[in-house]
């Protein structure tokens, strides 16, 4: 029997990709095997920080070439974009981005204040055969508040309008005093969900770099809920979660697979 056929016997189903990994500087051999057993899982993988920039050229257009050859999105993260366009070199990087064979890059203004306009930055990635895709919050701004998310959700609106793919919800890599997250790392499921209510869960990502952080948005939206910042070795951990294969996940009836009628 194919694993395919008895996890339909399960009642388990198979939502569209919903999870961005995080790639901070895996060796290639690492990430080829990870994209190899789990890449079918994946809606992107994104090549964090600015870590791509400085390993071995080589090794970072083969990551490109293999996501490629697989069919999964690979993006960059937010740094690079901010540090060029605050040292006037943005065109240059993304004639880079363009170059390494990333698909899209990830805007924002998490520890600047870019002075570009959304639509010239969207056109001019669109030139180049790039996506965009917005992160909102900064990375040393604490924790939301309303009058912040309302603000957010304005911002979220224009880089949509001009023709962002994503908007992708700032959480950094510890999911604690950032954005939806307070010091010890909890929830904020009443402020995600004006996110949500906003943009839809198709157009919203939540930034869940921790197996808390994972489970409670899982928990609360259920398995449409897209995430990032996922490392590879956790991957699959998220994604048995999301189908009610873990033994928590199992106790929720929104993540619970129900059993095809004909099996009962």
């Amino acid at each position: 029997m194919q694993l395919s056929h008895y996890l339909e016997r399960l009642g388990v189903a198979q939502p569209t990709p919903s999870t961005s990994a995080l790639d901070p500087g895996y060796s290639p051999l690492e990430f080829d095997s990870h994209l190899a057993q789990s890449g079918h899982l994946l809606s992107t993988v994104k090549l964090s920080m600015a870590c791509w920039m400085i390993a071995n050229e080589a090794s970072t257009r083969a990551k490109t070439a293999t996501a490629r050859q697989l069919g999964v999105t690979t993006v960059t993260g937010g740094g690079p974009y901010e540090v060029a366009a605050t040292q006037g070199v943005f065109f240059e990087y993304l004639d880079l981005c363009a170059d390494i064979g990333v698909d899209r890059i990830e805007a924002g203004d998490g520890f600047t204040d870019v002075d570009l306009r959304p639509d010239d930055v969207v056109r001019a990635a669109a030139d180049r055969g790039l996506e965009v895709q917005f992160e909102l919050g900064k990375k040393h701004g604490g924790r939301f508040d309303d009058d912040g998310v309302s603000a957010l959700i304005e911002q979220g609106r224009a880089w949509l309008g001009a023709g962002a793919r994503q908007l992708v919800i700032e959480a950094r890599e510890s999911a604690r005093a950032v954005g939806l997250f307070d010091m010890d790392g909890r929830f904020n499921a009443d402020l995600s969900e004006r996110f949500v209510d906003a943009f839809g869960m198709g157009v919203v990502v939540f930034e869940a770099p921790t197996k808390p952080a994972q489970f409670a948005l899982l928990d609360h939206f259920g398995p449409e809920v897209q995430l990032a910042n996922v490392r590879f070795e956790e991957i699959l951990r998220v994604e048995i979660y999301r189908r009610g294969l873990h033994s928590d996940a199992f106790r929720n009836p929104k993540l619970r697979p129900q059993v095809p009628t004909a099996s009962r």
